[in-house]
């Protein structure tokens, strides 16, 4: 027959290696799910970006000519004709962000200048001119990485960031 701890704010050591390995196990759990696990790619090796809720609108995103081109791609990966879709980039300094100048050519996106090594761009992307903004946020990091040898902010596999090459 078990006897009911009296006093139940004392813990015994064996109560304590089990919250102990409660509390690591979820820890571990934690930073797996957060892990650096590559970036989906589009039809042409760039960024996909979502620009949608339920994944209908993707945005494909590259760099060209010194400048951020963004293709809006269906939900079968197939561009998509530019008509009442509006798109916004922010960058800059947390305190002072900048609103980076948006074009459309060739019915694509372009957006410039370059960011910084290691800031963070800010895309908001619209359907219509009524609809609700969807955000999507990329680190541009042009730093290599060892395993794919692709840019980290284009990195497809899951090597993690402490494998990047300098």
């Amino acid at each position: 027959m078990k006897t009911r701890n009296p006093n139940p704010s004392t813990t015994t050591p064996l109560n304590m290696k089990t919250k102990l390995l409660t509390l690591l196990s979820s820890f571990i759990f934690a930073t797996a799910a957060f892990a650096h696990e590559g970036v989906e790619l589009g039809p042409k090796g760039g960024r996909i970006l979502e620009f949608s809720k339920n994944e209908t609108i993707h945005g494909e995103l590259l760099v060209k000519d010194g400048k951020f081109q963004i293709e809006v791609l269906d939900k079968d990966m197939k561009p998509v004709a530019l008509g009442e879709q509006q798109l916004t980039a922010t960058s800059g300094d947390r305190a002072k962000p900048e609103k980076l100048a948006v074009e459309v050519k060739d019915g694509k996106y372009f957006t410039g200048p370059m960011v910084k090594d290691g800031e963070w761009i800010i895309f908001q992307f619209r359907d219509s001119a009524k609809g609700k903004s969807v955000t999507a946020r990329v680190e541009y990091d042009p730093t290599t990485c060892v395993a794919c040898k692709n840019p980290e902010w284009l990195c497809k596999c899951a090597s993690g960031k402490d494998a990047k090459k300098k």
